[in-house]
């Protein structure tokens, strides 16, 4: 009898859960048609903490700015993505902020993630920005290196950095831990990136590439890149120590918003894309990567329609101002300019390597051999 009443328990959470599943699908649904003040009614009409989850610092502070305008008691939490998505069905959250697409495609088709797009912007995002789920910015890693000595790595080509003379001058973070630095690597195997890989290796060495044993460029690229790498566990660090006086001819992959940090000798710094851009050449074929980071309402959502209403504030220009205060981040909102001094994101978008989740997935295999040269 008891085993029978635990079944029956279990089966009534479930089918609750569905439920609660299904009605956060159809408030949704019902949001991305509502103007702002219509949404504002709804999230009054909610009750409990409001509760918010993402993979950047900084959005405790768009966090507190939302909880102050609306009066909404809100809380935030900093987390890695692996712990987002391994919280989603046990603990309470309305909304997250991710990256990774590749894995955050899994959780939109099992249903646990749902995609909401504000109609106060939805037609001044592009559409790519919008699907499969909304890119709230994008951020990028750049090869910067420093500018002092005699050997200079000043690229123009990245075939250069996988030169043997650069051993032990290319630091990056080990993409067995970093899953974007994976994805972009993973990309460069790609028929797109492989035959611009082989293009530049062209223009680079005056002479058509051998492949030998690898299936095409983007893996002989990422094989003798990888061979030239020093990894270091952070980018913040990365750029401390390319930083130094003491680092001259290191050149770092590494995140650009970094150099905000006062620990980071500016000034020993020359980032890639900036140089080429000012002198009118283009690093071939790319001078870096870039990838989205994600708004989404979770399935298990308490709040759904503040959720829906913190999005449409994450999308304005005040909403952006935790990010846009500095260089390196890049609003899907083509009304919220880059930071003075920085690039805008068509540039951007034009010379950096950019994920495509669904290669990703459909590649996986590409990670075993990465890994292979992270040993």
């Amino acid at each position: 009898m008891r085993k029978l009443l635990s079944l029956l328990l279990a089966l009534c959470l479930m089918l609750c859960a569905v439920s609660a599943f299904a009605d956060v699908a159809a408030d949704v649904e019902a949001g991305s048609a509502m103007s702002h003040d219509e949404l504002l009614a709804k999230a009054k009409e909610e009750t409990g903490k409001f509760v918010v989850a993402g993979n950047t610092s900084r959005i405790a502070d768009a966090a507190e700015a939302f909880a102050a305008l609306y009066g909404i008691e809100t809380e935030s939490n900093n987390m890695k993505d692996q712990e987002i998505y391994e919280k989603l069905e046990s603990t309470t959250i309305d909304m997250v902020m991710i990256q990774d697409g590749a894995n955050l495609l899994d959780y939109i088709d099992a249903g646990k993630l749902y995609n909401f797009v504000p109609a106060a912007v939805k037609d001044a995002i592009p559409e790519n920005d919008q699907q499969p789920a909304l890119i709230h910015q994008f951020i990028n890693k750049l090869f910067i290196y420093n500018n002092k000595g005699d050997s200079v790595p000043a690229i123009k080509n990245v075939w250069e950095v996988t030169d043997p003379a650069m051993k032990g001058n290319v630091i990056f973070k080990n993409p067995t831990t970093e899953k974007v630095n994976m994805n972009f690597l993973v990309m460069l195997t790609s028929d797109a990136w492989a035959e611009k890989l082989a293009e530049a290796y062209k223009a680079w060495k005056g002479e058509d590439i051998e492949l030998g044993e690898y299936k095409n460029a983007g893996y002989k690229w990422i094989a003798e890149f990888l061979a030239n790498v020093t990894f270091i566990k952070s980018d913040t660090t990365i750029a401390e120590e390319v930083s130094q006086d003491t680092a001259a001819g290191k050149i770092g992959l590494f995140v650009l918003s970094k150099l905000r940090s006062s620990s980071v000798l500016t000034d020993n710094l020359t980032v890639a894309q900036y140089d080429a851009t000012a002198n009118g050449y283009t690093v071939a074929p790319f001078s870096g990567f870039m990838y989205p980071m994600y708004v989404m309402v979770p399935a298990a959502a308490k709040r759904p329609y503040t959720a829906m209403l913190f999005i449409e504030y994450l999308m304005s220009e005040e909403g952006f101002k935790p990010w846009g205060k500095n260089i390196g981040a890049y609003s899907s909102n083509p009304s919220i300019a880059p930071k003075e001094g920085d690039l805008g994101l068509d540039i951007w978008k034009a010379n950096l390597v950019i994920e495509d989740p669904n290669y990703i997935l459909d590649h996986i295999d590409v990670e075993d051999f990465i890994t292979l040269y992270c040993q």
